[in-house]
């Protein structure tokens, strides 16, 4: 769901908090997000603006990411005219789901300008405007022309103009009396469907609008319900969704909320050719599985020609020149139908099916070793894209390393750069007290973790029957809790991270044997115990919060 105009009023409430800031750098992350490096009177933080259609936000994040080498032209216009500039001021249009930053910057000559910037956080219309001191649009994230909305033109050179506010919906702070026929959405500003629903219910249940919105007023957190299919979240407890949510910090809440959905939509900008190299692999190969299988089929099927051979050796001085002839089975009681080619004579025939048996007889072997070596393609690009789903930019670069050793990827120009890298993947690693639990993401950290990082005596989980993370426990004998939560890492890092009850097998390292001749990080167990474990998104939150370390 969207940020609400309530939301964004106590967002803006709390980066007003930090004003006035100073703005240090400015980069972008994706198509659709920027990062602000601001130094504040608290120190340096970094604003987040996202207009993305469905994850439009604004926050301060504590998160670390992968800027774009070459940002786009807006980004570069804003680094020109806003770098070092000082944020003096921020407000919030109303209740409506737009912020106004007020930039106070030199330009070349070292003179002071007055820029403004808003940030437009309205769905698929999310948009960040930049426009100059006479209200003219310098320029914009999205730009929409006349020819695409003639009532609000959003392009340089236009003159900026807010949207048409509701006159007829009141203040929900001010405001004493609503129409209980009417939903609120229409009679109140800043307030979304799912708040309508959350104050109807209250007041259903005899609490006073007042004392909703004073609660509105007050809250510095964010609650979040956890639905079967899906995350619904507001400033105060979703008590008509359900009767448990967990709460955060409201910055916090919102990385929380976005940061992995942002992620993968990051990844896919920056490295959509590892998709499209994964899904053409892995659609390429499950299209000729089905072929070598039928073609397989037909080659163990290749007894009746042989005997079709001896037959028409047995019987060539009796047989008439025709299309088919029919002639008793040696092996048992029934009538054989042999086709002739009529270009030949029956001993060409005979010596054709000869042929045709010895070289289906050949084409098994080499049949078996092709099914084996696609199927084994298959798994391995099926590893390959629940790793690719669950990756951070970190990993899938991992990624793109291993399918070009591979040949599944060329080259390319960053060849320098990646030779630079550190000398380890970067797989995850969790403090419990003394003992850490490590775990690997993809091929490169699962081999690292498991081959290199662990001990013999370590303890390794890994999912049952399904593509997964390799997680290692640096204890050969960890209490239950500890188990149950590296269990839950395990489910958490594998295909199974939405099922319940998913079953862990968890072994000492010396008892793993690496199959040969494999790609990815196959491995076969000796000797194991299974756990059985239900992914909980709250307490994986709480390990990544509590127990990371590096």
């Amino acid at each position: 769901m969207a940020i609400d105009g309530i939301v964004l009023r106590q967002i803006t409430k709390q980066l007003a908090e930090y004003l006035p800031a100073k703005i240090n750098k400015i980069q972008q992350l994706s198509d659709t997000e920027i990062l602000f490096q601001l130094r504040t009177h608290t120190g340096n933080k970094k604003l987040l603006i996202s207009t993305h259609s469905v994850y439009n936000r604004i926050n301060i994040s504590e998160l670390s990411y992968t800027t774009l080498d070459a940002p786009g032209n807006f980004v570069m216009l804003l680094r020109k005219q806003l770098d070092g500039g000082i944020i003096r001021r921020l407000n919030q249009e109303g209740l409506d789901r737009i912020l106004h930053f007020e930039i106070e910057a030199r330009n070349e000559l070292g003179d002071i300008h007055h820029k403004h910037l808003y940030f437009e956080c309205m769905g698929k219309y999310a948009n960040l405007v930049f426009v100059d001191e006479d209200g003219k649009i310098i320029d914009a994230l999205k730009r929409i022309p006349p020819f695409e909305n003639n009532k609000r033109t959003i392009h340089p050179g236009a003159c900026y103009a807010l949207p048409q506010p509701h006159l007829h919906k009141k203040d929900p702070f001010t405001c004493d009396h609503i129409d209980p026929q009417i939903p609120l959405t229409k009679q109140l500003h800043g307030f979304s469907p799912l708040l309508s629903d959350e104050v109807q219910y209250r007041m259903h249940n005899n609490e006073k609008l007042t004392d909703i919105m004073s609660q509105l007023a007050a809250s510095n957190d964010i609650f979040i319900s956890d639905l079967p299919d899906k995350m619904l979240f507001h400033i105060l407890p979703l008590t008509h969704c359900s009767n448990t949510w967990r709460h955060y910090p409201l910055m916090k809440g919102l990385d929380i909320l976005y940061h992995e959905k942002e992620e993968k939509v990051r990844i896919k900008q920056q490295t959509g050719d590892l998709y499209k190299v994964v899904k053409h692999e892995l659609h390429r190969n499950q299209s000729k599985l089905p072929k070598l299988q039928e073609s397989m089929s037909d080659a163990l099927d290749c007894e009746k020609y042989r005997e079709y051979g001896d037959l028409l050796f047995a019987y060539m001085d009796t047989i008439e020149r025709q299309p088919i002839v029919t002639l008793p089975s040696f092996y048992e009681d029934a009538m054989i139908d042999i086709p002739l080619d009529m270009r030949f004579d029956t001993k060409k025939n005979a010596l054709k099916y000869y042929q045709k048996y010895h070289k289906a007889k050949r084409a098994q072997e080499y049949l078996k070793e092709q099914i084996a070596l696609c199927e084994k393609e298959i798994r391995y690009f099926e590893a390959m894209q629940i790793q690719l789903e669950q990756a951070s930019i970190a990993d899938a670069a991992e990624i793109r390393e291993e399918l070009i050793r591979l040949h599944y990827m060329k080259e390319g120009k960053d060849k320098k750069r990646r030779k630079k890298q550190a000398d380890h993947p970067h797989y995850e690693c969790f403090r419990f007290g003394d003992i850490k639990v490590y775990v690997g993401k993809n091929n490169l950290q699962n081999e690292y973790v498991t081959w290199r990082l662990a001990r013999k005596s370590d303890l390794w989980l890994h999912v049952k029957d399904l593509h997964g993370a390799h997680v290692i426990i640096s204890d050969d004998h960890p209490h239950e809790a500890l188990l149950r939560d590296a269990a839950m890492l395990a489910a958490w890092y594998s295909g199974a991270r939405h099922s319940s009850s998913v079953p862990i097998n968890y072994c000492q390292v010396k008892q793993l044997k690496k199959i040969p001749k494999t790609k990815g990080s196959f491995v076969s167990m000796a000797h194991y115990k299974t756990i059985y474990i239900d992914p909980d998104p709250a307490h994986i939150q709480f390990l990544l919060d509590t127990a990371l370390c590096l």
